[in-house]
Order: structure tokens, then C-alpha cells, then sequence
């Protein structure tokens, strides 16, 4: 099989600009790190959630991960695993990880680009809406495995449930 090559169509327009305008309308504070990444934190309902853009041209992708402020304790590792296995099972878009390093639980998505003619407004919003709306969809359950004692499929039961009515 020999080594695919291709020159992006959308070069003119880097996709970071675009989620830009889109931060930038929402009054949402960012870091512009460069062209290829873009830091974002957004208030959510149980904590801020931080979004990471990078676009990579050689891929020609738009990657987004997105993290909450809670660090997995050594002691709940495993029982978080349990955890994201039945969360991502869940999930239509993306999936949810650990990020190593700091010990985070993550969002991450990636949408590649290649042969289109770029990042839209309309795929920007998706990428930000599905991220928080799933960050904030499995905030509780995180919540109950690592600080409530919880298993996962307790934690999951108790965080799926829906509410109906107002009080």
C-alpha cells in the first residue's frame, strides 16, 4: 500500500478561526495559543468545563477534548474505568477517557476535513454543544464514583435518570 498524500482544499482558511468567532461571540474567555491550538473555558452547571481546539494540517482535522476540574484519586482508577467503558457505550459522538498525565476525565471528538470545503459555523457549534452537553450529562456520574463511593453501574443509574415536572 503506498503512502497517501493530499494538499487541503480549506488551506486559505484555518478552522480555528472559525471556533474563534464562536468563542468570541459568547463572551467565553480563550487562549489563542497558536494556529493550530485554542484553549477555551466555559461555565457549566456543576463546574467549568475547559475546551482544547487543535487543528492538525497534515490530518486535515479539527480535534476537540474537553475536561472538568476533578482529579481521580489512585484509589479510583479502576472503578473510573468501569465507569467510562459504560459511559461510552452511551455516546453517539466521541468518548470519554482519562487524560493520564493530570488524571482528568476527558471528552474527546475529532472531525476530520478532508475533501470538504472547511470547518462551518454549524459543525463549530455542534462540536462545543455535544461536548459540554455530554460533560454535563456525566459530570454526576464521574462525581458519584469518585468522591460518592459509588460502582459504576450505581453511579450510572443514578446520574441517567430523568426528571420530570418542576418542584
Amino acid at each position: 500500500m503506498s503512502a497517501m498524500t493530499f494538499q487541503s482544499e480549506s488551506a486559505a482558511v484555518n478552522p480555528l478561526d472559525i471556533v474563534e468567532r464562536l468563542v468570541v461571540a459568547n463572551d467565553w474567555p480563550f487562549d489563542r495559543r497558536s494556529d493550530q491550538e485554542l484553549s477555551i473555558q466555559v461555565p457549566g452547571a456543576w463546574c467549568d468545563i475547559s475546551l482544547y481546539f487543535s487543528w492538525n494540517e497534515e490530518a486535515c482535522a479539527v480535534h476537540l477534548s474537553s475536561a472538568f476540574d476533578m482529579r481521580i484519586p489512585v484509589q479510583k482508577r479502576e472503578a473510573v474505568y468501569e465507569l467510562l467503558a459504560l459511559v461510552n457505550e452511551k455516546l453517539w459522538l466521541g468518548h470519554f477517557g482519562v487524560w493520564a498525565e493530570e488524571s482528568v476525565p476527558m471528552f474527546r471528538h475529532a472531525l476530520p476535513l478532508r475533501g470538504t470545503v472547511g470547518l462551518t459555523r454549524e459543525q463549530v457549534e455542534d462540536l462545543v454543544e455535544t461536548a459540554l452537553l455530554e460533560c454535563e450529562r456525566f459530570y454526576p456520574a464521574f462525581q458519584f464514583v469518585v468522591w460518592g463511593g459509588k460502582t459504576a453501574e450505581e453511579a450510572i443509574l443514578a446520574s441517567m435518570v430523568d426528571t420530570v415536572g418542576e418542584a
